[in-house]
């Protein structure tokens, strides 16, 4: 029994030491590299260096509005006995487009005409007060002048002369007066009728015939209605501070209505605010934008148009095969074009990728090579750079790059990279993180 333990005890023991011998044997082998063929190889998308034409795009969303539109208000209050539109209908300058009721406003007319023949009948009487005056004044002076009346009785004679012709003025300025309050009792009764100040479309009517609305004389008045030139719209966006300095008067833009889908439109920038608008002021959430209004010159509304030729010559043309019908408060999107170059050396944008040459073993080739410092950042080892990776027959180079404007797919270099190389553009996972300076690649573009 005692031997038997003993045989299991050595047996126990040279396995121990056999495992022991093949963990050394495998450090081993992969410190030396005997059971690793290599680092692996990467599989990569590439793509060949093209010169392109380069359009950098202000993107921003915002509302189709008119760019003419006018808020009908009265200047005088009063009962509607005549509305002579509807919301939607096309009227011309001068049109009636409502008709308030005018007793009160003529009553007031007929009471400042009775007041003004009063006060003519008041200056006819203060004329013959001046004319007695005057006899007497010229009779007494030539009384005065043969010593035949005391001085005091000429010098009533005078002061009441002097009087009358006083009343006779004050008379002839109350008929003025009157005559003042009676053209403006007339102008408010003609403003009881409300014409159409321009060509437009009634966008807009907030009032029925028999209510009651109120005059802008003292305040704001009701609104009654707008007047819009339809076929002059534009859109109005927000663009935010960090791209309004790029965006500049008639620079050209392109549309999209979401009440038109798979279409675009053409428009140029008419409109640029200097106030911002700021939300969420004070917050992490602070947003600027400035307000950019766009014209739409695509040719739109023909039938609301007042140039009726225009509409006939588009609808003749067999190259105008469709002419949008936009209305106030369409939600659209602009791309405004604001910077271009033309035949430049550009990538995909997503080939252009960041890398820490601090933290790389060949930043100080890298630095030798260009002749260039790594930028000091202030006592940080970071040093961020813009590169591209180049295929050099099968092994990865990184290029460090200079970027100019983009567009939505390609970026301009500036320097760096030369027409026909071959530079890795994916994938985003591959580029972003894992692929570095000497690394072997594998190309398996998806044509």
């Amino acid at each position: 029994m005692a031997q038997k333990k003993s045989s299991t005890k050595s047996l126990l023991k040279i396995l121990g030491i056999l495992l022991l011998v093949v963990v050394v044997l495998g450090v081993i082998a992969k410190t030396a590299g005997w059971l690793d063929r290599g680092p692996a190889e990467k599989t990569v998308e590439t793509d060949i260096i093209e010169r392109r034409t380069i359009t950098q795009i202000v993107s921003a969303s915002g509302r189709i509005q008119p760019e003419t539109e006018v808020i009908i208000r009265p200047d005088v209050s009063g009962e509607i006995i005549e509305l002579a539109v509807n919301e939607g209908d096309f009227v011309r300058q001068g049109d009636l487009l409502v008709r308030i009721k005018p007793d009160i406003y003529q009553a007031q007319i007929d009471n400042l005409n009775a007041a003004l023949l009063t006060q003519q009948s008041r200056m006819e009487q203060a004329r013959a007060n001046m004319l007695q005056a005057e006899v007497e004044f010229e009779k007494n002076q030539q009384l005065y002048d043969q010593d035949l009346i005391s001085d005091l009785e000429y010098r009533q004679s005078l002061n009441n002369y002097e009087a009358q012709k006083a009343n006779f003025k004050a008379a002839e300025y109350q008929i003025e007066s009157a005559r003042a309050q009676l053209r403006q009792a007339e102008e408010e009764l003609e403003q009881t009728v409300v014409r159409a100040p321009q060509d437009g479309t009634i966008t807009q009517l907030a009032v029925e015939q028999g209510e009651r609305v109120l005059g802008q004389a003292q305040m704001s008045g009701t609104e009654m209605m707008r007047v819009a030139r339809l076929e002059q719209m534009e859109i109005e966006v927000d663009v935010n501070e960090n791209d309004i300095v790029n965006v500049s008067l008639a620079d050209t833009a392109s549309l999209e209505v979401d009440a038109y889908p798979n279409r675009s439109f053409e428009g140029v920038v008419t409109e640029i605010a200097n106030s911002a608008e700021v939300t969420g002021q004070g917050s992490a959430e602070q947003i600027t934008n400035y307000k950019v209004k766009v014209r739409i010159t695509t040719p739109h509304n023909l039938e609301q148009s007042t140039a009726d030729f225009v509409a006939m010559n588009v609808s003749e043309n067999p190259a105008v095969e469709f002419t949008p019908n936009f209305k106030p408060g369409m939600s659209a999107t602009v791309d405004i074009k604001t910077n271009t170059v033309y035949d430049v050396i550009s990538v995909p944008i997503q080939s252009v990728t960041v890398r820490d040459f601090a933290s790389d073993s060949t930043a100080q080739s890298d630095t030798t090579s260009t002749g260039e410092s790594p930028p000091n950042q202030l006592g940080s080892r970071e040093d961020f750079r813009k590169v591209v990776f180049v295929n050099n027959d099968g092994t990865a180079n990184r290029i460090q790059v200079e970027t100019g404007i983009s567009d939505n797919a390609f970026i301009q270099i500036m320097s760096g990279l030369e027409d026909g190389q071959e530079i890795v553009t994916g994938s985003y996972r591959v580029l972003s993180r894992e692929l570095s300076d000497g690394d072997k690649i594998v190309v398996s573009n998806n044509n």
